[in-house]
């Protein structure tokens, strides 16, 4: 590399130290101790093939929320991420070595949590997911590109499943017979969303598509909810997809690789919390086929996460980031777990729907 990150940061107008910053398992991530601050990001070209297409996609959304906030009395520089432009005007700078990094305006007086430590904190992050489906119900579609193909394509991740089951190529089938078949045995539910988009029965929107707690700012004060961050991933999709990826993180009793089956199971407390803040910003713009898919969304996204820790658990553990011996394998039968927990309590949760609606 011959450049530095002050290198980078100059074509940004901007001159002071920069340092790391912050958890994220994807993208570099600096922070600019200047005031005000900016976050520095490189792009992880790796997972995101195209990047000049994701800027384009934060491009056109964030300008989008920028007008919706303003015009509602809101607080553009809080309530939406805020590119700052290169000396040329662009949204990002490509370096010689083909690195392409992006400057944000840092968000003052807001934090990001990994786990939820209480209802309320769901909610208020469900207010800010369903705030932002609602403000982009009118961004054309066609104008954003999908970044990372099939992304939340349930039927294609479980033929993957099946691919490795066929292979076994480290011979792990045969210690894993009884998940390999709780997965096989919930093959119709894998392209109900994507057979009900294609039937034009659930419409697609512009979508989020990584909807964890810790992708919301929330007020260091208040509790409230301020921006949705992280929008690299933001694509054309259902937004069952958004409200089932989110419940399968938030609420869920323990962590997502948590080894003891006992302290795991689908938390309705936290469902609820969820379900009455997301439908609170968003219920008005839903069509009755999604409202009526809104209970199996979630249970669909937690069988969708379990089947693609198990295939890469068959495939010799080469995608996601492991820490331990059975990690995937562990994260995997958390998620089935979580499944079969759904299943058994899918007419509450469809009441839970209704009282909110």
């Amino acid at each position: 590399m011959s450049y530095t990150l002050s290198d980078i940061i100059r074509k940004f107008r901007i001159d002071v130290s920069i340092e790391p910053y912050g958890n994220g398992h994807i993208n570099d991530t600096y922070i600019a101790e200047s005031d005000p601050k900016y976050i520095l990001q490189r792009i992880n070209n790796s997972v995101f093939k195209n990047p000049e297409q994701v800027m384009s996609n934060i491009t056109g959304v964030t300008e989008h929320l920028r007008k919706k906030i303003t015009d509602a009395g809101g607080n553009p520089e809080r309530e939406t991420l805020n590119l700052v432009k290169t000396v040329d005007g662009k949204s990002f700078y490509k370096a010689d070595d083909g690195n392409y990094f992006r400057m944000y305006k840092f968000i003052e007086g807001a934090v990001s949590y990994d786990s939820v430590e209480n209802p309320a904190q769901l909610y208020e992050a469900a207010r800010a997911f369903g705030k932002f489906q609602s403000m982009l119900s009118d961004y054309p579609v066609d104008k954003i590109y999908e970044t990372i193909p099939d992304f939340h394509d349930t039927g294609k991740r479980y033929a993957a499943l099946e691919a490795a089951v066929d292979k076994d190529v480290v011979g792990r089938c045969g210690l894993v017979e009884k998940e390999i078949e709780f997965a096989f045995a919930r093959r119709q539910d894998t392209n109900v969303i994507v057979d009900a988009i294609a039937a034009g029965k659930v419409p697609v929107r512009v979508t989020h598509n990584d909807t964890k707690l810790n992708n919301v700012m929330l007020d260091e004060k208040t509790g409230e909810g301020v921006c949705v961050i992280d929008l690299d991933t933001v694509m054309p999709g259902s937004l069952l997809y958004d409200y089932g990826d989110a419940l399968r993180f938030g609420a869920s009793s323990g962590a997502e690789d948590e080894c003891d089956l006992d302290k795991i199971w689908f938390d309705l407390e936290l469902f609820e919390a969820f379900t009455k803040g997301f439908l609170e910003e968003v219920g008005s713009n839903l069509t009755d086929e999604e409202i009526k898919l809104l209970p199996f969304s979630a249970k669909l996204m937690t069988y969708e996460c379990g089947i693609r820790f198990l295939t890469d658990y068959l495939s010799g553990d080469t995608y996601f980031k492991i820490h331990r011996k059975n990690h995937n394998l562990d994260r995997a039968r958390t998620q089935f777990k979580l499944v079969a927990d759904m299943e058994k309590k899918m007419d509450t949760m469809s009441g839970i729907i209704k009282k909110y609606i």
